[in-house]
């Protein structure tokens, strides 16, 4: 569930440059509801949940061999609840803690070179290209007789590209990437649970109403992730997609609201959920 969640993600505007020495802290809270699609020779049928994932965020702009640098850290905490059929008959399970720390550190490779105050507010954006990692740290609550967890107990690591080209008003995102996973050790009953890779695709369609204000279509797209419990391969490919809609507004100077919608497009294994999210956000910096 944890590794299919972080596919799911739908972040416009992930390469847009800012000034270096920048400090951005958010609060965001997402509620998910649906369906959860097991591995269908699994002990677990018609699940549905209702969760909402919660994070702290801080963002460091940098300046790194001349360019725009980014550091992020990331702490989830989950609420959740599921029900369904475990071995036929009707379960519900409840979960809450945090979740499994993300760092991720992305730069501009072109067209987003590192800059002053003053230069950013002369700089014309046009196309860009940027590259991150991001690595999820097994921190997250788990427990190994539960067969549901918040946390994953092992590591996993996101390398992606990602290009913008803006147009006017207009800008068009689109990233590729894959999470790569080691092995949980020990995993539910005693085993050794592994994971394929899982390739992740992004596109969004970004439109800016003035200064400070913004709107973009979102689509993605996740494949792979393919399991193993002791090297028996289960029927859990995943196939899956969503759309959403984010509205990004700069209230005052230093203060950012984040509003998102998205649900799944298409689902074969892991979450069809229809998810709804605010975000607040505080910058600040010390200006020369």
């Amino acid at each position: 569930m944890a590794s299919s969640a972080y596919a799911q993600e739908l972040i416009p505007a992930a390469y847009t440059p800012a000034p270096v020495g920048v400090n951005f802290i958010s609060l965001s809270a997402t509620s998910n509801r649906g369906d959860l699609a097991f591995d269908p020779s699994g002990p677990i049928d018609e699940a549905k949940a209702d969760i909402v994932a919660s994070s702290l965020t801080y963002v460091r702009t940098l300046g790194v061999l001349k360019r725009s640098a980014t550091a992020t850290v990331i702490l989830p905490y989950v609420v959740g609840d599921l029900e369904g059929l475990y071995l036929g008959e009707p379960a519900a399970a409840n979960r809450s803690g945090f979740g499994d720390l993300l760092l991720r550190f992305g730069i501009n490779l072109y067209g987003g070179p590192a800059m002053t105050f003053p230069e950013f507010a002369a700089y014309k954006p046009r196309t860009m290209v940027g590259a991150s990692l991001i690595v999820r740290a097994p921190s997250g609550q788990y427990d190994p007789t539960r067969l549901i967890n918040i946390g994953t107990n092992r590591w996993g690591f996101k390398p992606e590209v990602g290009v913008v080209h803006v147009m006017g008003k207009w800008a068009i995102d689109a990233y590729v990437g894959a999470w790569i996973f080691t092995e949980n050790s020990d995993f539910y009953g005693g085993t050794t649970r592994k994971q394929e890779p899982i390739l992740s695709t992004q596109v969004h369609l970004r439109y800016l109403f003035r200064k400070g204000l913004w709107a973009a279509l979102d689509a993605n797209y996740w494949y792979g992730g393919e399991t193993l419990i002791d090297g028996t391969v289960n029927d859990d490919l995943q196939s899956n997609s969503r759309v959403g809609l984010t509205l990004s507004w700069n209230m005052w100077k230093q203060h950012n609201l984040r509003f998102a919608v998205s649900r799944g497009a298409f689902t074969r294994i892991g979450g069809d959920f229809d998810s709804i999210g605010l975000a607040y956000g505080y910058s600040w910096a010390k200006k020369p």
